[in-house]
């Protein structure tokens, strides 16, 4: 089945269309940047089809379980499906400046590797050797709670999810939410509705925001409302991996 797996090529993605100076733009002003239309809907179909093919996963976790929300999730095992490889070597680059420009603004020493493979090489040397992108499904009640998805010492300070459904037609409620700390304040809240074949790029832990002071830290979180009807299904590619 890893052939099958490698049907869902980049042929399938408009990846290349992507505009990385809005990209830019909106993950120093807001912490996420919404890009429609990134995943053509053939795609879309061919992961979700792809779910219940166990060989190509390396781990399955019920959320309940784990007090994570209500749903399920399955990490893609080695070699990932040729798209999501495509990805990450393909969206690293694009990322990295902008990664880079934070950690600097920040005053913080880290920096990241120019290209994938380095980020790759880096988690290795720090025992991070197994794969992260995954997919996620939701049935009726289905809630991701709000979290990180670090995994190690080492992580990529941005990420990305594809939806693989359309809301309203596919499912109802689950809204994506993302929510950031406001120093001495209560907490914002942002909900948003993606629509099928739609990307959203955005913080995996915290983004620079400009203060009276210089920058600070904003810490964010991201999770999904409950699902009312229908099923729900998102590709999650982070670029780092996890500890083994």
């Amino acid at each position: 089945m890893r052939t099958a797996a490698k049907t869902i090529k980049e042929s399938t993605t408009d990846i290349a269309a992507c505009d990385w100076d809005k990209v830019r733009g909106d993950m120093d002003l807001k912490g996420y940047s919404h890009v429609p239309d990134v995943l053509r809907f053939e795609a879309c179909d061919e992961f979700i089809a792809a779910y219940n093919r166990s060989e190509l996963y390396r781990k399955t976790v019920t959320m309940e379980r784990h007090r994570f929300g209500l749903g399920e999730y399955k990490y893609f095992d080695y070699p990932l499906p040729e798209l999501v490889q495509v990805i990450r070597e393909s969206f690293y680059p694009k990322l990295a400046p902008i990664a880079n420009a934070w950690m600097e603004r920040l005053n913080l020493d880290t920096r990241f590797p120019t290209e994938f493979a380095g980020l790759q090489k880096l988690c290795r040397e720090h025992g991070q050797t197994k794969p992260t992108p995954l997919i996620l499904k939701y049935g009726p009640g289905g809630l991701n709670s709000l979290h990180r998805d670090l995994y190690g010492e080492i992580y990529f300070p941005i990420q990305i999810a594809f939806f693989l459904n359309e809301p309203v037609e596919d499912y109802t409620g689950g809204e994506f939410v993302l929510t950031e700390q406001v120093p001495r304040a209560q907490s914002k809240a942002i909900v948003l509705t993606p629509r099928k074949g739609d990307m959203v790029a955005f913080t995996t832990n915290f983004r620079p925001v400009k203060g009276t002071r210089g920058y600070y830290r904003a810490a964010m979180k991201h999770g999904v409302s409950e699902v009312r009807s229908g099923k729900r299904h998102t590709l999650g590619v982070i670029f780092h991996d996890a500890v083994s």
